[in-house]
């Protein structure tokens, strides 16, 4: 059988459609926008924004999160084109299944398992070290890092991870939540949203007031600039490569803040339960892209003007809840707002985590389905029909991410997993476009194969500038999967029945 036979969009839209045995329809385009901005503004903006302003760009963050909203919104003109013409669970995964074939479906739905079980657990982690920071950093850092990492403070005593408990504990906690239903999480999430981005707006009012000139100059973080180290002496950020510095740093850190919108291809993972997935699913999806890219280049020039670049990864000083140290540091009578930012990206954080595990559990329900991954991730909840097996086979996966991977790491293989999945949807969107014109879009890209064309350039030129290990990483897990499939999924595919490889024209017509 071939290695590109596709799937039948009518077996697909069929199978969407069976609302006794299959996922229930109750999202409409506001919940779909709230699921979008639950995921958008978490970790990235509160963790990898200082993360890459003190490790890459510096205050020139704001022109990464300008170049990775360019590539997000070209990828997300292409997401919402496949979200509204096949509205089925599975994101990027589904639609390459039916645009490009089994082989490559199998790799996206692979490297998807990247973009969102590593982004719940890179904002797990994220969570604990700010519940740390609430309590005082009362939590001993042997129980809230992984064994990978270590610090010596400034008394000369060194510090070695364990188990990071807490990062568990709000996974264990979601997953629960997930099982009970899709509506309400959905509810959880839409409360949640209203009280983070009240609190970002808050921030940005008033910390605008405390931004130092000084701290946005030099803008671009200079060629030379000496290593960070701590009380020993280890080396904490080195800027000698090309992509810690100047112009390389801001696009180095377009590829670590691309992290942060992931939510808003996590949208079209819930296009089975949306209400009017034609209509709502471009809504969701470029909806929140928007509202958060603007939020997001504001956050970043207030926070890099209120507190030096470099504090950002001192982990005595900002390395650990950058916004909180910011605010109680340099914000002289704004301490109930550290207090109150804390508690909101707590919320915050656990939206996000919800939405990540959703995604990722209706992947696997779709890949189930088809007969690629065993038949338990497709099982659904007999009361609450949702795929509860595969929530808890996901909450052990992530979990030992979480507890045992360093945050950078596992945020660093997110990022990958989110630029390839978009560099095959934005070619998915013109291949279709060539060999099936004729076929009915409710939302169709602009200007395709220009936008689909710099999608790919600009999302693959993020993914070269990621560091060595992280690719070396990626391309490891890539490998393993091909792997698995030609071990295990090919054989069992439900399209070895060759009635139901090859779509007709008329099967999109249809729908």
């Amino acid at each position: 059988m071939s290695l590109f036979r596709k799937k039948s969009l009518t077996a697909m839209l069929a199978n969407a459609e069976d609302s006794t045995n299959g996922l229930q329809r109750t999202l409409g385009a506001g919940n779909l926008i709230a699921l979008g901005i639950g995921a958008i503004i978490g970790a990235g903006l509160f963790v990898r924004t200082a993360a890459a302003a003190g490790q890459s760009a510096g205050p020139a963050v704001t022109i990464s999160f300008i170049i990775a909203a360019i590539g997000c919104a070209f990828a997300g003109l292409c997401y919402a084109e496949f979200a509204a013409m096949i509205p089925i669970a599975g994101s990027a995964y589904a639609y390459s299944y039916v645009t490009l074939g089994e082989l490559v479906a199998w790799i996206i739905g692979w490297a998807l398992i990247m973009e969102y079980a590593l982004g719940a657990a890179t904002v797990s982690i994220a969570w604990s070290e700010y519940l740390n920071k609430l309590f005082g950093g009362s939590i001993p850092y042997e129980w809230c890092h992984s064994p990978f990492e270590s610090f010596t403070d400034s008394a000369g005593v060194l510090h070695q991870g364990m188990i990071n408990a807490p990062a568990l504990l709000i996974l264990g906690l979601i997953t629960l939540l997930l099982i009970k239903g899709t509506q309400e999480s959905a509810i959880v999430n839409a409360v949640i949203v209203f009280i983070k981005v009240g609190i970002v707006l808050l921030f940005i009012g008033i910390g605008w007031q405390f931004i130092k000139p000084e701290n946005h100059t030099p803008y671009l973080i200079p060629e030379g600039t000496a290593a960070v180290v701590d009380s020993a002496g280890k080396v904490i950020a080195d800027y000698s490569p090309f992509n810690k510095h100047g112009w390389g740093g801001v696009l180095g850190g377009a590829a670590v803040v691309f992290f942060a919108f992931i939510g808003f291809d996590a949208v079209s993972t819930a296009a089975q339960e949306a209400k009017n997935p034609k209509r709502d699913m471009p809504i969701g999806i470029l909806g929140s892209l928007v509202v958060c890219t603007i939020l997001y280049i504001l956050f970043g020039h207030v926070l890099t003007g209120v507190a030096n670049w470099k504090e950002f990864v001192d982990p005595e000083k900002g390395r650990e809840a950058s916004v909180a140290y910011a605010i109680s540091t340099y914000m002289t009578g704004y301490g109930w707002l550290a207090q109150a930012v804390t508690i909101a990206i707590l919320a915050g954080f656990s939206s996000v985590i919800l939405v990540m595990l959703m995604g990722q559990s209706r992947i696997f329900y779709s890949m189930s389905n088809d007969g690629l991954i065993p038949k338990a991730f497709g099982e659904l909840h007999p009361k609450f029909r949702t795929p509860y097996k595969a929530n808890i086979i996901l909450f052990v996966f992530v979990g030992l991410f979480a507890a045992f991977v360093p945050g950078h790491v596992a945020g660093d293989l997110t990022s990958f997993g989110t630029l390839f999945a978009f560099v095959l949807v934005s070619i998915g969107v013109w291949v279709l476009r060539v060999k099936s014109p004729e076929l009915e879009r409710p939302f169709k890209t602009p200007m395709v194969p220009l936008v689909s064309s710099l999608g790919v350039l600009v999302c693959t030129s993020m993914i070269f500038v990621l560091d060595a290990t992280t690719l070396k990483v990626a391309f490891g897990w890539m490998a393993l999967g091909l792997v698995v499939y030609f071990v295990y999924s090919k054989k069992r595919s439900k399209l070895q029945n060759p009635s139901d490889i090859i779509p007709k024209a008329s099967d999109f017509e249809k729908h």
